[in-house]
């Protein structure tokens, strides 16, 4: 069964991955234990992630540092109180990133960013899910094909 929103047209699941408040334990489970094929990200050894092709059926998947998520939605390294934790993240790449802010928002989401342009050039939307997930509708120009 299919439910399409006009204006909210999910492509693909753009990438996942656990919230990490602690690099080296992480590394340890996922690198050392499951054997993911994870290395850290140049210029940034705390965030691990997986080549596009070398974990089967993943675009994406990275452990991403608290700190860093906190940065990206709040511009700073300390994840603020009144929000939970998130334990992961999700992001889901749209067609439309205008549009599928815009019903977001006009739903009473509480976005944490508005198409932001990151430093890597992906645009973004944040917010957390019901569950806590940090959630990103994005356009991801180098997943598009």
């Amino acid at each position: 069964m299919s439910q399409t929103l006009a204006g909210m047209d999910v492509l693909f699941v753009a990438g996942f991955g656990p919230i990490s408040r602690d690099t080296e334990s992480s590394t340890a489970f996922y690198v050392q234990t499951l054997g993911l094929p994870l290395k850290p990200m140049e210029g940034n050894s705390d965030y691990l992630l997986t080549e596009e092709g070398q974990l089967a059926g993943v675009k994406h998947f990275a452990v991403w540092p608290l700190a860093q998520a906190a940065m990206s939605c709040f511009g700073e390294e300390q994840w603020p109180a009144e929000h939970p934790i998130p334990q992961g993240w999700v992001e889901y790449e749209v067609q439309d990133l205008d549009s599928a802010t815009r019903i977001l928002s006009e739903k009473g989401y509480r976005l944490l960013v508005a198409n932001r342009m990151e430093p890597w050039g992906q645009t973004v939307t944040r917010l957390l899910s019901p569950e806590g997930l940090l959630t990103g509708l994005t356009i991801t120009p180098w997943l598009r094909g």
